[in-house]
C-alpha cells in the first residue's frame, strides 16, 4: 500500500489504536502529527482542538480518540461516556471542516449494531435497538457516522467510517476497571497460573460470542481507509469468525499454561449476545485482510504481557 505524500494527523495517538496507527505511519516514513489528552490537548475543548489543527495543519486525520472502558465501566459511567465522546465528535468535525482536511477516517465500535443481530451487516445497522449494556457508548460512536453524512451532504468534509471487531494485542488495557473482556481474562488467568489458583471466574454466562482483531491488523485497516475510494456507507472490517467468552478463556489458559477450572458468574453482565462482522465490504473496498491469526495474536499478546508484568 502506497500512502499519499501528505501530512497525517492522529487523534488519540497515545491510546491503544492510536499508538498502533502512529507506529505504522512511522514505519511508512509518513509525515505525522499526533495528539492526545496525555500529550496536553483536550479534544473536548473546542479552542484547544482548533489551536492544534491551526498549528499542525493535517491533511488526512485518523480519529482514534475515544473515552471508553470495559462493560462495567460503561454501566457505571454513562454520563462521562455520553458527554466526553459527543464533545470530541463535534469539535473534531468542526475543525476538520474549518481547516479543510482532505479526509477524516473514523474507527467505529461494533456495538453500533442491533442487539438481535448475529452477523453484523452494514445494511442492517438501523434494524433494531442496541444492547442496553452498550446503549450510551454505542449511540455516541454512531454519531461519527451521522456527522459524516451531515458534513458530506453539504460538501464540507470527506470522511470514511470503518467498523472494527473487538481489538486486542500489545499495549491494551489490562487493569480491572478499563480493560475489555480479553485483556481482563489475560490478567486473571496469568495471575491464577502464577499463584496456583484452582479456579478463574469468567464474567457472565460465558456464552456471548466475540470476533477478535489483532491491533496491528486494525491499524493496517485504518491506513487502507486513507487511500480507498470515498463512500458515505459504513465499511465492516473483519472475518465473521467469533469465539465465545468461555472458549476465549480456555484458549488463553492453554497458551499461558493454566490447568485450573473456569467458573462462570451469571450474576455479572454478559453484554450483547453476539458480535461478528460480515467483512465483505472491507475486503473489497479497502483491499484488506488480516495477517495475524487469533491463536498467534493471543500468544504475542500474552508474551508481551508477561514481559511487562513479571511475577
Amino acid at each position: 500500500m502506497r500512502l499519499p505524500a501528505v501530512r497525517f494527523g492522529v487523534l488519540g495517538s497515545s491510546g491503544f489504536l492510536g499508538g498502533a496507527v502512529s507506529k505504522r505511519l512511522d514505519q511508512e516514513r509518513a509525515e505525522t502529527a499526533g495528539t492526545s489528552l496525555s500529550a496536553g490537548v483536550d479534544l473536548r475543548d473546542l479552542a484547544a482542538t482548533r489551536e492544534w489543527f491551526a498549528e499542525n495543519r493535517p491533511e488526512i486525520v485518523l480519529n482514534c480518540a475515544a473515552y471508553v472502558g470495559g462493560i462495567q465501566f460503561g454501566l457505571d459511567h454513562p454520563i462521562e461516556l455520553f458527554d466526553n465522546n459527543l464533545q470530541m465528535t463535534l469539535n473534531i468535525y468542526r475543525c476538520c471542516a474549518e481547516f479543510q482536511v482532505r479526509r477524516l477516517v473514523n474507527p467505529i465500535s461494533n456495538c453500533i449494531y442491533p442487539a438481535r443481530a448475529t452477523l453484523f451487516r452494514e445494511s442492517e445497522v438501523w434494524d433494531g435497538p442496541l444492547d442496553r449494556s452498550v446503549l450510551v457508548y454505542g449511540m455516541a460512536r454512531k454519531m461519527h457516522f451521522i456527522g459524516s453524512v451531515a458534513y458530506g451532504k453539504q460538501g464540507r468534509l470527506d470522511s470514511i467510517n470503518i467498523v472494527l471487531p473487538n481489538m486486542y494485542g500489545p499495549g491494551d488495557h489490562f487493569d480491572p476497571v478499563r480493560s475489555h473482556a480479553l485483556g481482563g481474562l489475560i490478567r486473571k488467568i496469568v495471575s491464577a497460573h502464577r499463584t496456583g489458583a484452582p479456579q478463574v471466574e469468567v464474567w457472565g454466562t460465558g456464552a456471548p460470542v466475540r470476533e477478535w482483531l489483532y491491533i496491528h491488523d486494525g491499524a493496517r485497516a485504518m491506513l487502507a481507509a486513507t487511500v480507498a475510494g470515498g463512500t458515505a456507507d459504513l465499511i465492516n472490517v473483519g472475518t465473521g469468525v467469533g469465539y465465545s467468552i468461555l472458549e476465549t478463556a480456555r484458549k488463553i489458559g492453554e497458551i499461558a499454561g493454566y490447568r485450573g477450572e473456569f467458573v462462570c458468574d451469571p450474576s455479572r453482565p454478559d453484554g450483547a449476545p453476539h458480535k461478528t462482522l460480515d467483512g465483505t465490504r472491507g475486503t473489497t473496498h479497502l483491499q484488506w485482510e488480516p495477517l495475524v491469526s487469533f491463536d498467534d495474536g493471543l500468544k504475542r499478546t500474552i508474551d508481551w504481557y508477561l514481559e511487562r508484568h513479571p511475577a
